[in-house]
């Protein structure tokens, strides 16, 4: 990983309200409790925010938020703005996950000014890309990345200061049970990196955190993170349940 610190990732999608919310917080900060060499975060729905961050005071755990509109106010009812979260206690928000993309129709075009957005307010972006099943039986997986990574980050002032996170997800493996390969998630990885040195300049590509997201479990989790561009993980399902993911926080020590 050369020096990169993993970062393991919990997407909490529509789930928990914030009384729930916040007793899982405190929870995980308990289980992970002295935890070292490895950055843990996690990102509740919007209205869990406030709870989740008033149970993270005082730990290690990052907060972040699943998604942002680009604005920084306006007319835009059901959105919020990178500077609300960030007064709310974010440090991260994830911009551009496939279910934000294909269930909400968000453009590459989108999470660009999304990504401009968070970097304007000082919030560490982790940008999703990856392919669906079709694009990857039809060949098409590294188009797919190199489309995604150059126009989510076209035009963009990016320092290693902005703290830039990209998480890949292969559609075909969130929620569905199946999970890439090692071989199969360090080839889309190192890909992205070669891609981000086009973008970002080799330095800056070389320091950057790219995640594996898709049924990432406290059982596999050891397995793909030997890989040598795999710095941690984004985990929906597994990342519900305190245990489960102070698990893969530890995923070192398994």
């Amino acid at each position: 990983m050369e020096n990169r610190t993993p970062l393991i990732a919990g997407n909490w999608k529509m789930y928990k309200t914030p009384t729930e919310a916040g007793e899982a917080a405190r929870k995980l900060a308990g289980l992970v409790a002295g935890v070292t060499g490895v950055e843990a975060m996690v990102a509740p729905a919007f209205v869990a925010i406030p709870a989740v961050a008033r149970a993270l005071s005082g730990t290690e755990i990052a907060l972040g938020a699943q998604n942002l509109h680009w604005e920084d106010q306006g007319a835009f009812t059901g959105e919020c703005s990178a500077a609300m979260l960030k007064d709310a206690g974010c440090d991260y928000v994830i911009i551009g996950h496939s279910e934000r993309r294909h269930l909400f129709g968000e453009t590459d075009e989108a999470v660009n000014k999304k990504v401009r957005a968070a970097l304007a307010h000082g919030l560490k972006p982790v940008l999703c890309v990856g392919e669906t099943e079709g694009e990857r039986d039809a060949g098409h997986t590294m188009d797919v990345l190199d489309v995604q990574v150059a126009r989510g980050l076209d035009g963009l002032s990016i320092t290693a200061e902005s703290g830039l996170v990209v998480a890949y997800e292969p559609v075909w493996a969130i929620g569905t049970g199946r999970t890439a390969t090692p071989d199969q998630a360090q080839e889309a990885h190192a890909h992205i990196r070669e891609k981000l040195g086009q973008v970002l300049g080799k330095p800056l590509a070389n320091s950057t955190r790219i995640l594996y997201g898709g049924s990432v479990k406290p059982g596999n989790i050891a397995e793909l993170m030997t890989e040598p561009d795999l710095d941690g993980a984004l985990v929906g399902g597994a990342s519900l349940d305190p245990a489960s993911f102070a698990d893969l926080v530890r995923f070192r020590a398994a």
